[in-house]
């Protein structure tokens, strides 16, 4: 096995793969509303990388939409992805994620969120639902440079990542973190420094993003102005590699690629075909004999 996937780890734990329900919580993101800043990230769209789900469904008609026709024997992913959804109250957050909890056949709840807006009361609110099901935390790094984020209005230090990680970790929830690769000045330096600071931390999962210069983004205006140049496949298929192949063997990776709706891609054009990625990344790893962690370095 080239790497530990999630498909994978499914099917060893649960006999099957799981779907996945993606959900828009109603949240905001306090890089939007002006608590850390106006606009989002500059990759990040209107509808805060859920361009296709219904917003105008409460959270429990999304989820009933998703399983109306699912067989009674299928499991699936609660998946809160819009936006930053750890961003409210406690009492509002025990609320959404329940009406997203309603029916038997949901094994996971997975929360896509900032690391700004983790404490250890919210931590250990997600930590409630542990019991009968599988919990998980996304958590955005996109890269370690607080440099680049800057450049890309991330709105929080590489410090209060870590402090977010080790406070899920504590409540005993796990993390997955989200990289990016190919971001605005970045190159290979940069990859590696993210993979050293990440193989640091107590992360159970992994998310490797591909850019992608997504119509409507402030990042979509500095390619237009030729002042931002996403990276050929070649490049970003050797960035994957490194990663992948200096990561621990027991990280999940739940993506290899990125996915932007086809009719609002700009650049670049190889984005458009994720099987293709996965196989030149597979290609790679295979030429050169690597596997997950096979250069990893335990600290």
């Amino acid at each position: 096995m080239l790497y530990n996937n999630l498909s994978g780890y499914f099917r060893k734990k649960y006999g099957r793969r799981l779907g996945k329900i993606c959900i828009d919580g109603g949240f905001s993101c306090p890089n939007r509303d002006g608590t850390c800043g106006f606009g989002g990230c500059i990759f990040c769209g209107e509808r805060g990388a859920g361009e296709h789900i219904d917003a105008t469904l409460s959270i429990k008609e999304q989820v009933a939409s998703a399983l109306q026709n699912a067989s009674p024997d299928e499991k699936f992913v609660a998946y809160f992805q819009n936006f930053t959804n750890t961003y409210a109250d406690v009492a509002t957050l025990k609320e959404r994620y329940d009406a997203a909890l309603t029916d038997e056949r949901i094994a996971v709840l997975a929360i896509g969120t900032r690391p700004d807006c983790i404490d250890e009361e919210k931590a250990e609110l997600i930590a409630s639902y542990r019991e009968g099901r599988e919990v998980w935390v996304e958590l955005g790094l996109q890269s370690a440079s607080d440099k680049t984020a800057k450049i890309i209005n991330r709105g929080y230090k590489t410090e209060v990542f870590e402090k977010a990680c080790r406070i899920l970790n504590s409540a005993g929830v796990k993390v997955v973190a989200h990289v990016i690769i190919g971001l605005p000045d970045e190159g290979m330096e940069e990859v590696k420094k993210t993979v050293d600071f990440l193989t640091r931390l107590p992360i159970w999962g992994l998310k490797i993003h591909s850019i992608y210069v997504m119509e409507g983004t402030r990042l979509a205006d500095m390619y237009e102005r030729g002042e931002y140049t996403p990276p050929s496949l070649e490049e970003y298929t050797e960035a994957a590699v490194y990663v992948l192949s200096h990561v621990p063997k027991d990280v999940v990776i739940h993506r290899l690629t990125g996915d932007c709706p086809k009719d609002m891609l700009l650049a670049p054009e190889w984005n458009a075909d994720k099987h293709a990625v996965i196989d030149a990344v597979n290609k790679k790893m295979k030429e050169r004999g690597l596997s997950q962690g096979s250069l990893y370095a335990f600290r």
